[in-house]
């Protein structure tokens, strides 16, 4: 193996390191997800398909900080910010 193809080999694995790493980071910042909704405190049930693909969770990695809002919740603060900037209200 000459040296151009180990510096590629080598570059492969660092990547894939990183890319492990990463994964194994945002799996940890899933456990932190919380229960309820973080605005109305609403249950949340991690077994019901529908709950979880309805609710959107917001990540902070910097901060370390996993919100989770139920869909209710979510669209009137969509609504919030878009009468804060002035945004159509007829695509939320």
């Amino acid at each position: 193996m000459n040296r151009k193809q180990r510096r590629a080999a080598a570059k492969v694995a660092k990547k894939q390191k990183g890319l492990e790493s990463e994964i194994t980071e945002k799996m940890l910042m899933f456990d932190e997800m919380p229960e309820e909704c973080s605005s109305c405190t609403a249950a949340f049930d991690r077994e019901d398909r529908e709950m979880v693909m309805s609710w959107n969770v917001v990540v902070r990695e910097k901060e370390k900080i996993v919100r989770l809002y139920c869909p209710k919740c979510w669209k009137a603060a969509q609504r919030a910010v878009a009468q804060l900037y002035g945004v159509v209200d007829e695509f939320i």
